[in-house]
């Protein structure tokens, strides 16, 4: 009997001995975070091209597009600058060839009637959506006295301000 009993003593304390199973548990918690800020961006220009030209008798009308992205949400207005030809204003900018030059328009709407500048009441204004938006320039060459032959080009500056 003292056998048995010096038996199921140590394997009561073995038992003691071996790992209690997991059943207990704690938690806690962190925080994820990104501030978005109000921000636009030009994502894509193309160029206003009015192609091979003879004599400027008639208008030459084209169109570019361009690509702008605002923070959802965010107002904004873009103005398109006089270009960098000497001489140009925002509503008649001029392509330049050495001395040579060629007025050109650049216009907000199809019908070519509401002109498409820098300063209040030419801009576009619109409201971010987040995603990728499509501007379209409607380019003019009015008739004029055609200059001499060669590649005429500016330089319009986008701006967009919000």
């Amino acid at each position: 009997m003292r056998m048995l009993m010096m038996g199921l003593a140590c394997i009561g304390i073995s038992s003691q001995l071996v790992s209690p199973s997991l059943s207990a548990t704690a938690t806690g918690s962190f925080t994820s975070q990104i501030v978005i800020t109000s921000t636009c961006a030009v994502q894509t220009t193309n160029t206003l091209d009015f192609g091979s030209q003879g004599l400027l008798t008639s208008n030459v009308d084209v169109t570019a597009n361009f690509d702008i992205q605002c923070t959802a949400g965010t107002a904004y207005s873009i103005g398109l600058n006089a270009g960098t030809t000497t001489g140009g204003s925002t509503t008649t900018r001029k392509m330049t060839n050495g001395s040579d030059t060629i007025d050109y328009e650049m216009f907000s709407d199809p019908g070519r009637t509401t002109n498409w500048g820098n300063t209040a009441g030419e801009v576009v204004t619109g409201t971010g959506t987040g995603s990728t938006e499509t501007k379209t320039i409607f380019g003019r060459v009015p008739p004029q006295t055609t200059p001499g032959q060669g590649t005429y080009t500016d330089s319009v500056t986008i701006t967009i301000t919000y």
